[in-house]
């Protein structure tokens, strides 16, 4: 009775856990819901088939951490049932489905998620679910993918723009064509904008000497997000997003005139109109800036707005600091 008492209150913990975001508190429990693997994999599955949605959402994230060709085919099957029923619970499940597959290694799960492609290109899906497939296309990478996403995109049936563009960049080029990509100012910013998306699900180790290239490309064009210019803004955005996804370890991999690029940007930013432009270019400068930049943060500083202010007071902080 204690065991099923404690199992119970376990599984309360996760589902509530996974709702406010703390993944490694989720993982955390994951591990305690059965002596091994197939235990895990029983307790989630049965989850799977529970009538409140952020159940299975939750369910959904675990199966992806637990990994392997049982739990991506497990996945595949209820990926099939969420998507027949068509509601909007079932909608965010789909969305952790997904999600899930994309962390899974294995031709299994990746191949489930080429057929996921193949039913959107067939039909007429929402931009968003096709971006997050790309996402979860891009943590599977491999060569095999690329004539599969060329059909998929020479349908023409899939709306536009998507990142699944951004993906067949990233996996058909070397990193050195990537540098010279990126950097080519003929290349349209909505594109390298595609890439940036698709590059914050995962950057591996081999791609980080591509980030002073995005840096340099944003120098260039942040002059003209001050005139508001939307589409060079949102790839300023995109970059600082990035780059602040996994701060400790983007800053300190930029060489020093890719900083003072960044630096240069993040001033630029942090005076435009929106929040949010603004708000993450002080974060960019409480991390790259020097003790000069504190007074353009303290006149950005929203004063009727706590909870922002506190993103300029804690650059301001920061920099401080360096005095």
């Amino acid at each position: 009775m204690s065991t099923k008492i404690d199992l119970a209150r376990i599984q309360e913990e996760l589902v509530q856990e996974f709702r406010w975001g703390n993944e490694a508190r989720v993982r955390e429990l994951v591990a305690q819901l059965g002596a091994g693997p197939r235990q895990i994999r029983t307790v989630l599955e049965t989850m799977l088939g529970d009538s409140e949605s952020l159940v299975r959402q939750a369910a959904a994230f675990g199966l992806g951490e637990l990994g392997g060709p049982a739990s991506a085919s497990r996945l595949e099957q209820q990926l099939a049932v969420e998507e027949a029923r068509g509601d909007h619970g079932s909608g965010a499940v789909v969305e952790d489905i997904v999600r899930a597959l994309g962390r899974i290694k294995g031709t299994r799960a990746r191949a489930s998620l080429v057929r996921k492609l193949e039913r959107l290109a067939s039909s007429k899906p929402e931009i968003p679910d096709v971006n997050e497939l790309a996402r979860a296309l891009w943590r599977q990478r491999h060569p095999d993918l690329i004539p599969i996403l060329r059909r998929s995109l020479e349908t023409r049936t899939l709306p536009e723009p998507n990142d699944l563009h951004g993906l067949l960049v990233l996996l058909e080029k070397s990193p050195e064509a990537l540098d010279t990509w990126a950097r080519d100012a003929s290349i349209p910013i909505d594109n390298k904008t595609q890439v940036l998306v698709v590059l914050e699900e995962d950057v591996p180790a081999s791609l980080l000497l591509l980030l002073p290239a995005f840096v340099a490309t944003a120098d260039s064009v942040s002059e003209q997000a001050q005139s508001q210019d939307g589409d060079t803004a949102y790839y300023c955005e995109r970059l600082f997003s990035l780059l602040l996804g996994d701060r400790k370890r983007f800053i300190p991999a930029l060489p020093e005139h890719a900083r003072a690029r960044l630096r240069v940007v993040a001033q630029r930013l942090v005076a435009l109109p929106s929040m949010g432009s603004a708000l993450p270019a002080a974060v960019v400068l409480g991390l790259v800036g020097r003790p000069e930049d504190i007074p353009l943060l303290e006149k950005r500083r929203p004063a009727d707005d706590p909870v922002f202010a506190k993103v300029f007071d804690d650059a301001v902080a920061a920099l401080r600091k360096l005095h």
